[in-house]
Parts: structure tokens; C-alpha cells; sequence
């Protein structure tokens, strides 16, 4: 019996603009399926184009964070939201990004204990306080960061990928969407 994806009507691909139904089939060419956020945020398709080219602008920066760096990132603050979705699926990503087997499980489960540089710590700790207290940051957060070795563009990213996967998780929680089995199983 095939679990729901979503809350909400989920349409079929057919049915979709075609500039939407184009990115979601150049998505499954490159993975081998369809990742259930593009069907469950494609329910809205003028929704669908902002929030992919909000998460794109963010997470496919080749400057400032590694790549590895930026789902770390999601992946501590999507557990602290308390988001199945973006842990599963961006635990996955992370997995392959940092060829670490360990690190999404520990950055999901306990990010204090996260096997994680000092690099690493300060920029979980700053994504953890955007995401979870956010009114409590002040002038002297940032100092810290920059003395960690931060350049101001990366702490803006930190902050915004935090704030970003905060809207998200919420969106996914609120549509209940359902991982892929097939991230649970990726670079294990």
C-alpha cells in the first residue's frame, strides 16, 4: 500500500507547467526518482518556482561554505524543527557531499556531540541559535564568528540557510511530506 506524499493534492506530472514538469524530470534523470518535495511543493506552482529558486540561490553557491558545510547546516536545524523530510532526505546529501557515513546521523541525533571541526562547531552552534532563538543573536554572536574566521558573507549564509530551512521544515511538517525510501539507504 503506497503511503501518501503529502496532505495536499499531489499532481501528476502531466498536468504540471512546463517549466516545472522539465526541472522535475531533469531532477529524476540525475537521481533515478522523483524526490517527494517537488511533487508535494508543485501542488502551488508559482510557490514551487519561489522556493527552489530561494533554496538554488543558497545551497548552490560554489564560494564562501562548501557545500558539505551548507546541508550540515540544514540537517542540524531541520532535526531541531523536528522535520523527518529535510533530515532523511538532505541527511542523504550530506552523506554523499562529505563522504561521511557518520556525520548526518550524529548532526540529526545530537549536534553537540557531532564529530565536527572548531570550524565546523562555531557554524553548527551559530545555525542552531538562528534557528531556535533567533531574537537573542546580538553584535557580539557575529564578532564571534568572525573571529572564528567567518567572512560576513558566510555568516549571512549560515543565518539564511538556517532561516530558510525553518519555512521549510514548517512547510513540510504542515503538508506531513513523506520522505523518499530511497534516501534513507544513500552512502551508507
Amino acid at each position: 500500500m503506497a503511503l501518501p506524499i503529502s496532505r495536499f493534492p499531489v499532481p501528476e506530472l502531466a498536468e504540471l507547467p512546463d517549466d516545472i514538469r522539465a526541472l522535475i524530470e531533469t531532477i529524476q534523470e540525475k537521481s533515478g526518482f522523483i524526490p517527494n518535495v517537488f511533487l508535494a511543493l508543485a501542488h502551488r506552482p508559482a510557490e514551487f518556482r519561489a522556493f527552489f529558486a530561494a533554496h538554488d540561490a543558497l545551497m548552490d553557491k560554489s564560494d564562501g561554505l562548501s557545500k558539505a558545510e551548507r546541508e550540515m547546516i540544514v540537517v542540524a536545524t531541520s532535526a531541531t524543527n523536528g522535520c523527518l523530510y529535510c533530515v532523511v532526505a538532505h541527511g542523504a546529501i550530506l552523506r554523499i557531499r562529505a563522504k561521511n557515513p557518520l556525520i548526518a546521523d550524529q548532526l540529526a541525533i545530537n549536534p553537540w556531540k557531532a564529530d565536527l571541526s572548531s570550524r565546523e562547531r562555531h557554524m553548527i552552534d551559530f545555525g542552531l541559535k538562528v534557528a531556535g532563538d533567533s531574537a537573542q543573536i546580538v553584535d557580539a554572536d557575529l564578532d564571534a564568528m568572525r573571529a572564528a574566521g567567518f567572512t560576513d558573507d558566510e555568516i549571512w549564509d549560515i543565518g539564511a540557510i538556517a532561516a530558510f530551512f525553518a519555512m521549510s521544515n514548517r512547510l513540510a511538517n504542515l503538508t506531513s511530506m513523506r520522505p523518499n525510501d530511497e534516501f534513507y539507504a544513500m552512502a551508507r
